[in-house]
């Protein structure tokens, strides 16, 4: 727009230096099983699975399901759908909920428990300590991806110095050649800034963000099991996971009544 040559920007030398020297660092700065986690995270910044209002719609209406029938036939009730989990016509008829395979395992976690006579106390320690586990697993990827974001300016530094490092050895050249050089080495610099506050940065909020819808998920889960455990009748104890929820994307309550007699006239 600026009636600049546009074909200035395109220097593979300068993402060499700077992506090269950025990978490094997160690799020797991610030992072990941690690499995989930042490249899962890393695949995830560029996708969206947030939960949405019908995913948790379905969430609620399964947990419904689940709370109703401990109230009807007792906690023994779920050893079945616990122990085969594939052959469950609660859980296959929610097919939004099983793709949330870390969710789902928290929720199958939490009802072995019951099963296993856990009060709601200690249900509710046990929750909170794999929530923690889960917040600290995510934070993880996500701290090293924003620092080597953070990085990044100061790795355009170094491809511009030896970009004028090299226009040095250019000095008895015309002023053209000297131009094209200085312009080479400042686009290390321009390229360094952009990836690290254009790309990179945002990747890292977009795991970031997508990590915490992914823990209010599972929280909405943790306050339905541990309301049950405390004796709470289930369309209570599913008030209590409604009320985890962000209000954008909280089913309202006629929205549940209606969800939850559609369930009654199916049984």
């Amino acid at each position: 727009m600026g009636g600049g040559p546009l074909p200035v920007l395109i220097q593979p030398n300068e993402l060499i230096v700077i992506g090269g020297a950025a990978l490094g660092a997160l690799v020797i700065s991610a030992p072990g099983r941690v690499m995989k986690r930042v490249t899962t995270a890393f695949k995830k910044g560029f996708s969206n699975h947030s939960p949405v209002k019908q995913d948790y719609l379905d969430l609620l209406k399964m947990l419904y399901q689940i709370l109703a029938l401990i109230r009807r036939e007792g906690v023994l009730a779920l050893e079945s759908h616990i122990s085969e989990r594939g052959s469950s016509t609660i859980f296959q008829a929610y097919p939004s909920v099983l793709k949330r395979h870390h969710a789902m395992d928290f929720l199958v976690d939490g009802l072995k428990q019951l099963v296993d006579g856990c009060s709601a106390e200690e249900l509710g320690m046990l929750f909170d300590a794999e929530l923690d586990t889960h917040h600290d697993e995510e934070a993880q990827p996500i701290g090293l991806i924003r620092n080597t974001g953070d990085a990044l300016p100061g790795m355009g530094i170094v491809a511009a110095v030896l970009g004028i490092v090299i226009t040095m050895a250019h000095l008895n050249g015309g002023p053209e050649e000297i131009g094209h050089h200085v312009a080479a080495a400042l686009v290390g610099t321009f390229l360094g800034i952009l990836l690290c506050y254009g790309v990179v940065g945002p990747v890292a909020n977009s795991i970031e963000m997508q990590s915490a819808a992914e823990g209010r998920y599972m929280h909405c889960v943790k306050e339905a099991v541990v309301a049950a455990a405390r004796g709470v009748n289930p369309a209570i104890a599913i008030e209590f996971a409604r009320r985890a929820i962000f209000s954008d994307e909280r089913p309202t309550t006629p929205e549940l009544e209606q969800a939850f007699a559609e369930l009654k006239g199916k049984s």
